[in-house]
């Protein structure tokens, strides 16, 4: 099993740059897990595509129950958001260096994927990769 960010999920229903190397990916994997928040940022990713216009609402739609199919399949692994993950969060946010860019939610993937296991996330966001070894994970990205 591998770890997914929302970036790369988002790659597995809207095709754009890397969308096939992650599908690819996913497959051989044959097992992905995310923190149970991204859920949530997928849907907001999603919403976002079609307000900018990036889908049309057809294609949220095909989309949308793509996804819920995908739920009843178990597709995806959600490991959930805990009050120790959070825990472990919060302090290695307060630990990271000062000159170390990182957004909660990608504290928080980087935090769940430590927790349980996991020694690397696959995305394709930049600063989570950058931040990644402060959290004792490799960070990966399959994209060109």
């Amino acid at each position: 099993m591998i770890y997914f960010d929302t970036a790369y999920l988002a790659k597995c229903y809207v095709n754009e740059h890397g969308s096939s190397e992650v599908r690819e990916l996913a497959a051989e994997a044959g097992r992905v897990a995310c923190c149970a928040y991204g859920r949530l940022e997928l849907m907001g990713a999603l919403r976002r595509k079609l307000r900018e216009g990036t889908i049309v609402r057809g294609q949220y739609r095909m989309i949308l129950s793509q996804f819920d199919s995908d739920e009843v399949d178990h597709i995806w692994t959600w490991l959930p958001v805990t009050p120790d993950l959070l825990a472990t969060a919060v302090a290695e946010f307060r630990a990271l260096e000062p000159t170390i860019y990182l957004r909660s939610a990608d504290a928080l993937h980087l935090a769940c994927a430590l927790e349980n296991g996991f020694s690397e996330i696959w995305s394709n966001d930049r600063r989570l990769l950058k931040a990644a070894s402060a959290f004792r994970i490799q960070g990966r990205d399959v994209i060109p």
